[in-house]
């Protein structure tokens, strides 16, 4: 049986957005969807079952309310769903080991604090083995999407970009691939993000190349990434791509690409003390600021 795409849901709009997301997800890799819920067991005495029964009858309408919306957003997905007992980062990760992929939802704060995901969210994709997609609340089918004439919502024109954040000092081929897969799924663009920074005089040591200009240096790392690319330009030939190698800021390149694009696509190194997870400060940006959906692949 083909592993599915599991969606973890609450009640939350967040939630809610991510399992609609998945739904979407699932048609496009055609697998089934699964909706998990997950409660927390505390045992209470001679309380403990009369209140574990209530907390099965509240998990069964989450369920049953995400898994109405979708019916009837996305008719054609295979939905089952799933109750299973926390505590909550621990047992989506468990879920996750079985997923061709996880979404959660990703709470959202308005104003110049940005964006703030929630602590199992962030738990979960500092953790886990397989990719994990973030979707922030109020997430709409339309938002994935080239606005039609006029400027209005439409499901009906082509996908936004794909945008996939690369290291060219650490380039990983599960992450790549992944974001060719997206793009090509979606007969979308995929625009490959390479930052840079100018080593500082400090770093710099006797005979080294710093008297190389900043327009030459730009170019040599455009050499370097249409390299990295072209034997997956080569496996999917279909797909446009377009290279991107911007000076700054690896995670202000990558918020900027992601403001008009239907996925974000970042790496994170899988830890190597597990006890000590780590999402990297690019990734970390991601996380907390970007409002498109942001697929995390981790990797060795």
């Amino acid at each position: 049986m083909l592993s599915p795409v599991i969606a973890g849901v609450d009640g939350s709009p967040e939630s809610l957005a991510a399992a609609e997301w998945a739904a979407r997800e699932a048609l496009r890799r055609d697998r089934p969807l699964r909706l998990v819920h997950v409660w927390d067991w505390h045992p209470r005495g001679h309380d403990g079952e009369p209140a574990n029964a209530a907390q099965r009858h509240l998990a069964r309408r989450v369920l049953r309310q995400a898994e109405e919306r979708i019916r009837s957003a996305i008719p054609g997905v295979l939905v089952t769903d799933q109750q299973v007992e926390g505590p909550a980062t621990a047992a989506l990760m468990k879920a996750a080991e079985q997923a061709d992929l996880l979404v959660l939802g990703s709470r959202g704060l308005s104003g110049f604090t940005g964006l703030l995901v929630g602590s199992v969210a962030q738990g979960v994709v500092a953790k886990a083995i397989r990719p994990v997609v973030l979707v922030r609340a109020g997430a709409e089918a339309e938002d994935e999407h080239v606005p039609a004439d006029g400027g209005s919502p439409s499901i009906r024109t082509g996908y936004l970009d794909v945008v996939l954040g690369i290291d060219l000092a650490d380039a990983c081929d599960e992450v790549i691939e992944f974001a060719f897969k997206e793009a090509q799924s979606r007969q979308a663009r995929l625009r490959v993000v390479y930052a840079w920074q100018p080593p500082s005089a400090i770093s710099l040591g006797p005979g080294d190349i710093a008297l190389v200009d900043d327009p030459a240096r730009a170019e040599e790392w455009q050499g370097f990434l249409s390299a990295v690319l072209k034997v997956w330009r080569d496996k999917y030939p279909g797909t446009e791509v377009l290279e991107t190698v911007v000076e700054g800021k690896a995670s202000t390149a990558l918020v900027r690409a992601a403001s008009a694009a239907s996925l974000l696509v970042v790496g994170r190194r899988l830890a190597e003390r597990p006890t000590v997870p780590r999402i990297g400060p690019v990734t970390h940006a991601a996380v907390h600021h970007v409002g498109c959906p942001l697929a995390v692949v981790p990797h060795e």
